[in-house]
């Protein structure tokens, strides 16, 4: 199958194939003389792991390592994906359960304690800040926790109110070149106020705007604000980056 067979069937984009190869996670078994990837059952398999892994919140990085191994198993590859996917719909399913509840306890048909009304939810564990751990260590983790728990609400209302006006600016010029000035501009006020809660250096800040694509869940959030915001940030981001090395 050409790569373009390949996004469709999956539903995924030809440009996310392009960097599964480029980084050498997901290379194709054949190319054409014309250049074309020619993807074969095998490494259709193989995308299906990587792509039940990402669900599962594994970092691309992560996942080279594992299905790279010499000891990798599917089967026992499959049998963990099972796993957690059931530990996954076991919470979703509580917290449907709450809502619910929840519902009825609004009516007035029941009454609710305040530890049903959040049942199901579990944040004990964040994958965003454990990838975060991975790729740039503790330090600029836990200084940017730091901040951000000693702010007041009012603070902490008005750092979200300040993220959602920079994403409102970098989705209106989305469709500007990545090395514009406009947009390296608006990007490098994303960079400072980044750097007012935490540590970020610029190498940090290139392989954050990277995550922004590698991960399904941020590039969801990121693209509410508008269609290709999270690729052209993380465009943007590696050109700002390079630019002021």
């Amino acid at each position: 199958m050409k790569v373009k067979e390949v996004a469709e069937l999956v539903g995924i984009s030809v440009r996310t194939l392009h960097h599964y190869d480029e980084i050498g996670l997901l290379k194709p078994d054949n190319t054409t003389e014309s250049g074309y990837r020619i993807y074969s059952q095998e490494n259709l398999e193989s995308l299906q792991q990587i792509l039940f892994f990402k669900e599962l919140g594994f970092p691309l990085k992560k996942i080279k390592e594992i299905i790279s191994s010499p000891t990798f198993d599917q089967q026992e590859a499959l049998k963990l994906h099972k796993k957690m996917l059931e530990d996954k719909r076991k919470r979703i399913d509580q917290m449907i359960r709450t809502i619910e509840k929840t519902m009825k306890h609004s009516k007035g048909e029941i009454k609710m304690s305040n530890k049903e009304k959040f049942d199901g939810f579990d944040f004990s564990n964040n994958p965003y800040e454990q990838e975060a751990r991975e790729r740039w260590g503790d330090e600029a983790i836990d200084e940017s926790n730091a901040k951000i728990n000693n702010m007041s609400t009012a603070q902490q209302k008005k750092m979200g109110e300040d993220f959602d006006a920079i994403y409102k600016e970098l989705a209106a010029i989305r469709h500007q070149p990545a090395d514009s000035q406009i947009a390296q501009q608006t990007i490098e006020r994303w960079y400072e106020y980044l750097n007012k809660i935490g540590s970020y250096s610029l190498e940090a800040f290139k392989g954050l705007g990277q995550m922004y694509v590698d991960d399904v869940r941020f590039t969801k959030n990121i693209d509410k604000y508008g269609d290709g915001l999270a690729v052209f940030m993380r465009d943007a981001m590696a050109v700002y980056a390079d630019k002021n090395q």
